[in-house]
């Protein structure tokens, strides 16, 4: 089991900025990926960026060229948010991807864009 905390959720104005950090209990060098995901009121989950152990990243269009994801050698990966929108509302949450030893989430941290 691996366990995902994360930090760094609010609330902010629309065109702000927010840092969401995920901190695993074990290392992440042998995760085939790290990613954030988010949930919406009413909508399913979807996928917000992922990071590979090489570096790879991959964005939801939504996101692309406002949000950047990163990650660390030992244990955390980063999620920087600019020019938050009010669309970009929901519960954030991290994920690790370690391939056939399994998939762990995180329990999420809400951001709320509003005015």
């Amino acid at each position: 089991q691996v366990r995902l905390v994360e930090s760094g959720g609010g609330l902010v104005q629309p065109g702000g900025s927010l840092r969401l950090s995920c901190a695993a209990s074990r290392s992440i060098f042998s995760t085939n990926t790290m990613g954030w995901y988010r949930q919406a009121p009413g909508k399913e989950r979807e996928l917000v960026a992922t990071v590979t152990n090489f570096g790879r990243t991959n964005y939801a269009d939504s996101v692309k060229g406002r949000f950047t994801i990163s990650r660390d050698t030992i244990n955390k990966v980063y999620l920087q948010m600019n020019s938050l929108k009010a669309e970009d509302t929901a519960v954030y949450y991290c994920n690790a991807n370690y391939g056939a030893s399994g998939s762990f989430w995180g329990q999420g941290t809400q951001v709320t864009v509003s005015s």
